[in-house]
C-alpha cells in the first residue's frame, strides 16, 4: 500500500515554502516582490528540483530576465536552503515560468466573450419574434 505522503511531495512542499522566502528576500528590487511559487517538482533521488514560477508582468522580456536572474542565484538560493532545512543534501534548483495562470486567464476571457456573444445572439431573437 503506498504511503499518503511520499518523500518527494514532502520535500516539494517544504523546498516552495523555504524558497518562497528566500526569493523574496533575495532580490532586492521590487521584482521580487511579483515572484510566486506554483510548484516544485523534486525528483525520485532528490537530487534535482524543477521550481515553477509565476511573475505578475505584462512584459514577456522582464519575466524572462527575473527567470534568469533566478536561475543565475539558484546556487546562492541552494546554499541558503542548506541552513534552513534539515536535509542531507539540497536537490540543485532549476527555475521555469510556469504558464498555467496565464493560460487560465486567457481561457476564461474566451469563455465569457462567446458567454457574452450567445446572450447577445439570444435576446436579439427574442427581439425579432416578439410582436
Amino acid at each position: 500500500m503506498p504511503k499518503e505522503f511520499p518523500r518527494t511531495r514532502r520535500v516539494s512542499e517544504l523546498l516552495r515554502r523555504e524558497l518562497a522566502q528566500l526569493i523574496h528576500d533575495a532580490i532586492d528590487d521590487p521584482r521580487g516582490a511579483m515572484v510566486s511559487i506554483t510548484n516544485v517538482l523534486v525528483s525520485k533521488d532528490l537530487g534535482q528540483a524543477k521550481v515553477y514560477v509565476t511573475i505578475l508582468s505584462d512584459d514577456a522580456a522582464s519575466r524572462a530576465a527575473i527567470v534568469t536572474h533566478l536561475n543565475e542565484i539558484a546556487g546562492l538560493l541552494r546554499h541558503n536552503l542548506a541552513h534552513q532545512v534539515r536535509m542531507r543534501s539540497v536537490p540543485r534548483l532549476r527555475f521555469l515560468y510556469d504558464e498555467t495562470v496565464e493560460r487560465g486567464a486567457r481561457l476564461s476571457a474566451l469563455i465569457a466573450a462567446a458567454v457574452a456573444e450567445d446572450e447577445a445572439r439570444h435576446e436579439s431573437q427574442n427581439d425579432d419574434e416578439a410582436p
